[in-house]
């Protein structure tokens, strides 16, 4: 059996973001990645997607500088992103948080990415492994075994889990310090996931916004379900969606959804729902006109992932257990983009597991990401009931108050007071945010773990 001092399950952003943290302080870190093939990478790889942007702010919260990556991670810099409802619509050119980046956000490419993050974390000493599936991890008091298929066993001194958002080991793995299981029924992919769908599709020259995403709501039903259009490289754009897991097209009337047609017997599938969006978009083409790109994504030019949609958990830390990214659940179902909590929560796990200090890790990642993860949970719970009405009317208080303030967008008393339907926007998320003050959004707390 082999023993190493830090073992991480998990390649993508925050396993091998832990790695090269674990390595460039001292420890000899070993990443298991069980490795998923892609058609558009040359590179044997984490199970990665290519979904999202990053905001401007999300490079500092990653503690990232992108002109030290590589040249093909970034596609393109982006100066908005318009939020289109049933018959409103905002766009904004701000995050209104102050950030370093030049532009209002960037696309990239996600498996580029996690490239380069692996081979930094191999620059810096770290062991990464391709291939490895980790069937088991008995977690023990001096070291953690873990199980490998058709492999040799790993001891290792500490423990990260980067197992993203489907979190199988981590599940098992935290079950073992909780006598009801709570973890497994907490952080169930099918209850605690919204499936995400996205196709890379050739625009009309004429069509292509270089510098602009755009996100339709209020157009399909669900908490928070919504598609997207993101700018690519070239003509290509990613046109996809997100939606929660097992919806039942009995509960949403039909003819309140742009997306849904009468003689729907169920939930369309997220192919069905990228046609129509196409169609009710651009009715002067023909769907032929937007062309697959076959050659990108993980199959087909098409691809479909898990996105975690749950509140954060903390780490048996006592137990030299961390688990960062999206398997601890840090990203919520209002905004899928989680990269940027990864790298940061996996920076920080890795530093703390080689200065032997991991109980420190619970604490550290609050006072890193806290505020983004109060943000995004308010402001999920604002808007879960929200339907076409209730977007229409978010978006025409959002531009109102963009319109009416010099510093673009900005939610504060005083000026939503100016807005009809302001104030009642406004104390909703304030609600909410006090509702989870203090890291109350938590929903798993380290002393609930049985030592």
């Amino acid at each position: 059996m082999e023993h190493v001092d830090v073992a991480v399950v998990g390649g993508g952003p925050g396993g091998s973001a832990a790695a090269r943290a674990a390595a460039e302080a001292g420890a000899e870190p070993v990443v298991l990645e069980k490795g998923v093939p892609r058609e558009d990478r040359d590179e044997l790889g984490p199970d990665s997607t290519d979904a999202a942007g990053l905001l401007d702010y999300w490079f500092e919260i990653m503690d990232e500088d992108p002109a030290e990556w590589d040249d093909d991670v970034i596609l393109r810099d982006l100066n908005a992103a318009t939020f289109i409802g049933p018959s409103e619509t905002v766009k904004l050119k701000s995050t209104g948080i102050d950030a370093d980046y030049p532009s209002f956000g960037a696309t990239f490419n996600r498996a580029r990415f996690d490239d380069y993050l692996r081979g930094e974390a191999e620059e810096a000493g770290a062991d990464y492994r391709v291939g490895v599936s980790v069937r088991e991890v008995e977690a023990g008091g001096d070291e953690h075994l873990l199980h490998i298929n058709r492999g040799e066993d790993v001891a290792a001194d500490k423990l990260i889990l980067a197992d993203g958002p489907q979190r199988q080991v981590t599940m098992d793995t935290l079950d073992q310090f909780l006598p009801g299981n709570e973890a497994s029924s907490l952080l169930a992919p099918p209850k605690a996931n919204h499936i995400a769908y996205q196709e890379y599709r050739e625009f009309p020259e004429e069509l292509v916004v270089e510098d602009e995403i755009k996100f339709w709501w209020g157009w399909m039903p669900g908490e928070t379900a919504y598609p997207w259009v993101f700018p690519n490289d070239g003509n290509v754009a990613r046109v996809g969606l997100t939606m929660p897991i097992g919806m039942d097209i009995d509960d949403f009337e039909k003819e309140d959804w742009r997306l849904l047609r009468e003689d729907d017997g169920r939930i369309p599938s997220g192919n069905v729902y990228i046609e129509r969006l196409i169609e009710e978009l651009y009715p002067d083409y023909d769907l032929e006109d937007f062309p697959l790109v076959e050659d990108r994504g993980k199959t087909g030019g098409t691809e479909t992932y898990a996105i975690s949609s749950t509140r954060p958990v903390e780490s048996p830390v006592r137990a030299d257990i961390a688990v960062v990214g999206g398997a601890m659940g840090t990203t919520s179902a209002f905004h899928e983009g989680g990269d940027h909590v990864a790298v940061r929560t996996g920076k920080i796990a890795g530093r703390l597991a080689a200065e032997d200090a991991m109980e420190a890790y619970n604490d550290a990642w609050k006072d890193a990401i806290g505020d983004e993860i109060l943000r995004n949970v308010a402001m999920a719970d604002v808007v879960e009931e929200y339907g076409p009405e209730e977007w229409d009317n978010t978006f025409r208080v959002a531009r109102a108050l963009q319109e009416g303030s010099d510093d673009g967008w900005e939610l504060t008393r005083r000026n939503a007071m100016s807005v009809g339907g302001g104030l009642k926007l406004y104390t909703a998320y304030r609600r909410a945010k006090f509702r989870y003050r203090k890291g109350k959004y938590v929903q798993l707390e380290e002393s609930e773990y049985d030592y």
